[in-house]
């Protein structure tokens, strides 16, 4: 017996979509709660993949099942495929198992040809109607799955348009359609070398195979790889008896949602059009009306309508994104799948389902997309600015944003590679516009509602969108658009409003974001679920202040390199570099001590009554210094122009001590503690700086909770060395200022060595923080700006690397060092504290993996410690889903 390829959809379930996929999966479950949903059947996810393994030849036994499939659906319509009387025409629709809007294909009407358009015509009466049917499955059909370019049809209906004097495809008269129809099968001749073909099971077997295609199209791939969804899940295909939708004025397709994907507001939001089909809708031909008005135009069908809607979403307890056609006065569902919604609507859908009660905090917190929170976190239009409105559109995704007019997404993508930030301005956006969709700050669209293809994938980015601003005409020849009498050519400055739909005229002043109550709601049930603590990487006081009002549970990395670069203190730190003895650095580094004791003292207080890691000097000293080439350079134009002697022997002794500074691999060399080895006296300087700053704190009733972090470590006989010089200056400044000093120190694991002896480092260590972004260059012989800026793309796109090991932690690699380093450090001291410390620890799988691996808490930027908060819990809370237990 061969292997089940072919699913009707009664005999599908919603958890069947790996195998289903999501579309497949939906359709299934709508059929087995008894909702109106034309018959149809699903081809599997399976049957993709192998279509790819074998060479793309079907696997063996799928085509019968096909046939078999397609039988039943004709006993169930008391249609026939192909009959010249009463045929069943069929939509092919691609159905992966993560939602990708409009990423890969679709042929409705398939089953046509110049014979059953006839009995269509006959059993509809209505001419119009079938040859409207035949002409957009010609189009899509030659498009999709024979590869004749769009445009070339566009172009027939543009200029049947025109002669007629009409502006829309439902304008055309009978007669007229006809005649496209033969226009059409011409272009598909001229183009093709072929007739367009006529028999329906050649032409399932063919629309089969495309859609297994898209699956690998360009911007399937882009938008999987940007979406994290792996590659080798592969798309379902859905075979549905057609509903339609174009037969006249009782007829029409929408697209709808259950809440408000924009605000989360518990009221149905969508859009209709009235005789059309489901394509005119999402691809923003007409500007279709709000699915409230629909109740005016058919009460009956929007009462079923709406109690649809409420049993799909009780049913599936969460906000769902359907598709439905009326044909005749009857619905028809067409999909429903979990809608994609921007960050406040699904923080208030969580929220409000939880009030409700159709969700549990538990998995509340698992609905919100981390990532997305950064949207909450991005900049919006000061109320208090003088804007020029320059039109109105659609507010099709919220967030607001300024940059320089593009008209075409290869152009958006150049321009903001090269550091432009750019808005595209398109009459509609099409799949294949998806590269510059990522690239720009906002989307601009003249046509197209708030279910458009611009709309959705731009909510999903958390981009801001208008859609529909009809105000604005794009000419794409000369690159520009028009207002009324106002002209914009592309590099010219507009913003964008995509909370309400405003154009606006230049560039405009921006202000931060306020948390709302939702968010602040969502962290609080966050905070109850996770065990992960949460820190922040902060330099300054203020980046600790901003860390501390975002739920930082302490500082988790300071930085103290960079409070050596501020101008006044460069030359300085330059001074003590230059020093030929011990005494003239030591002069120099009795100047630093007050600027250190006075950065520690700040960020201290700022924190107070939480953990603060200092981590002691890192880079090597020649950072400190001017460029080498840069110095020469200097040097010779100083003596070509007879330059002040003075400065030119200052220079050149400054260019010689670089020389003697400078290093074949700095990360490799005199940096970290092999500094403090070797030059004891700048960490004396940076611990005193540290405690005297404590001692003044807790003097003046602050409770200051420091932690001397000592990076860069390979061996336990280092962090011995500097560890009891610390000590003993943290005992002298306690007899001295007569202060009982918290004494706290550990190490920074970033080397291999460390992690594989972390039992003996741990002898000397009261902590670990991994420095996972030099753990990272060590442990794969990876220098990071070499690897992302020339090989690491080479490495994603052979799979070689699943993904950027700077990005999200290489588990299989450094994340084994780090297990090792945790089950050793905590062998020999069963109380250490374990914390991760670089730009993983705000990353969500980074996080997870530190949640499983045991850590006390990760530390990331300010503004991403809501991320982090949100991502442990849900890694607590997939834990206790996966043990059965609920929070």
């Amino acid at each position: 017996m061969s292997k089940k390829y072919v699913y009707l959809f009664k005999e599908g379930n919603a958890d069947m979509r790996s195998l289903l996929g999501g579309k497949g999966a939906g359709l299934a479950e709508m059929s087995n709660i008894g909702l109106p949903v034309p018959p149809g059947f699903t081809i599997t996810t399976e049957a993709c993949n192998e279509y790819y393994e074998s060479g793309l030849d079907f696997p063996e036994g799928m085509l019968g099942q096909v046939w078999a499939s397609l039988k039943v659906i004709e006993d169930q319509t008391g249609k026939e495929f192909g009959s010249p009387t009463n045929p069943l025409l069929v939509s092919v629709r691609s159905g992966a198992v993560f939602s990708m809007p409009g990423m890969m294909d679709t042929v409705l009407n398939l089953g046509l040809n110049d014979t059953t358009v006839q009995a269509l015509v006959a059993n509809s009466q209505d001419e119009r109607f079938a040859m409207d049917c035949y002409r957009r499955f010609i189009q899509m059909f030659s498009d999709i799955v024979m590869g004749i370019e769009h445009y070339e049809f566009e172009n027939v209906l543009v200029n049947t348009k025109e002669t007629l004097g009409v502006k829309y495809d439902n304008e055309i008269d009978a007669a007229t359609m006809r005649g496209v129809v033969e226009e059409f099968k011409k272009v598909v001749k001229r183009e093709s070398g072929r007739e367009f073909p006529q028999d329906p099971k050649e032409q399932l077997v063919m629309a089969i195979k495309a859609v297994f295609s898209s699956w690998n199209n360009d911007r399937a791939i882009y938008y999987r790889k940007i979406n994290n969804i792996p590659g080798h899940l592969g798309t379902a295909v859905n075979v549905q008896s057609m509903a339609f939708g174009n037969m006249g004025g009782d007829c029409g397709t929408g697209v709808a949602f259950t809440r408000n994907p924009s605000t989360g507001e518990k009221a149905l939001y969508g859009e209709y059009l009235i005789n059309a089909q489901g394509e005119d809708v999402v691809a923003g031909i007409r500007t279709p009306q709000p699915i409230s008005k629909l109740k005016e135009e058919m009460p009956a069908v929007f009462q079923q309508f709406v109690d649809t809607c409420l049993l799909l979403e009780k049913h599936y307890k969460d906000m769902q994104d359907i598709e439905f056609t009326i044909e005749r006065g009857k619905l028809y569902m067409l999909q429903t799948r979990t809608g994609k919604r921007t960050a406040p609507a699904a923080l208030r859908i969580a929220v409000e389902m939880v009030n409700e009660g159709l969700i549990d905090k538990n998995t509340a917190v698992q609905r919100i997309d981390p990532a997305q929170l950064d949207q909450l976190l991005h900049r919006r239009i000061d109320p208090n600015a003088s804007v020029e409105v320059l039109a109105k559109g659609l507010p099709a995704s919220p967030g607001a944003a300024s940059g320089k007019v593009v008209f075409s997404a290869d152009e958006a993508e150049q321009m903001a590679d090269d550091g432009e930030k750019v808005i595209l301005v398109r009459m509609e956006t099409t799949p294949d516009d998806i590269h510059g969709m990522v690239k720009a700050q906002a989307i601009l669209t003249s046509r197209g509602g708030m279910t458009s293809h611009a709309a959705v994938v731009a909510r999903g980015m958390g981009k801001p969108c208008i859609c529909g601003c009809e105000a604005i005409k794009i000419d794409y020849a000369k690159e520009e658009f028009a207002v009324g009498s106002r002209v914009f050519k592309k590099g010219e400055l507009i913003s964008v409003d995509g909370g309400t739909g405003r154009v606006i005229a230049g560039e405009i002043p921006m202000i931060d974001p306020e948390l709302n109550d939702d968010f602040v709601t969502m962290l609080y049930w966050a905070d109850e679920i996770r065990t992960l603590g949460v820190r922040a990487n902060a330099d300054t006081p203020e980046d600790a202040e901003k860390a501390r009002a975002f739920g930082a549970e302490g500082i988790g990395l300071t930085r103290t390199e960079h409070m050596f670069m501020a101008q006044d203190r460069l030359p300085v730190v330059q001074q003590m570099i230059m020093s030929d003895t011990l005494e003239e650095r030591e002069a120099a580094l009795a100047k630093l001590l007050p600027m250190q004791q006075g950065d520690f003292y700040g960020i201290l207080k700022a924190m107070q009554g939480l953990p603060v890691t200092i981590r002691l000097l890192d880079p090597p000293l020649h950072e400190f210094l001017p460029n080498i080439e840069d110095l020469m350079v200097e040097i010779t134009t100083l003596k070509l122009t007879n330059g002040d002697p003075e400065v030119i022997k200052k220079k050149e002794t400054i260019l010689k001590k670089a020389r003697a500074l400078h290093e074949f691999n700095p990360m490799l060399g005199h940096r970290g503690c092999r500094l403090g080895i070797s030059n004891p006296e700048i960490y004396a300087m940076q611990v005193k700086a540290i405690f005297y700053a404590t001692a003044q704190l807790i003097k003046e009733g602050v409770d200051a909770k420091p932690e001397v972090m000592i990076p860069l470590v390979i061996h336990a006989k280092e962090l011995q060395v500097l560890r009891d010089q610390a000590a003993a200056i943290a005992e002298e400044i306690k007899v001295e200022t007569g202060v009982d000093l918290p004494v706290s120190i550990g190490t920074m694991i970033e080397i291999p060595r460390a992690a594989l002896t972390a039992d003996e480092v741990a002898e000397y260590a009261e902590f670990f923080s991994f420095g996972t972004n030099d753990l990272t260059q060590t442990t794969l012989g990876f220098s990071r700006d070499d690897a992302e800026g020339k090989f690491m793309h080479y490495y994603i796109e052979k799979k070689i690397l699943e993904e950027n090991p700077f990005v999200s932690i290489d588990q299989t690699g450094v994340g084994k060092l780090v297990n090792i380093a945790c089950e050793l450090g905590r062998k020999a001291r069963p109380n250490i504290k374990l914390g991760i410390c670089g730009e993983h620890g705000g990353e969500p799988r980074s996080i997870e993996f530190c949640h499983n691996t045991g850590l006390t808490y990760v530390s990331c930027s300010p503004f991403r410690v809501p991320i982090a908060r949100l991502a442990a819990a849900q890694a607590a809370a997939k834990e206790r889903s996966a043990a059965g237990v609920d929070k």
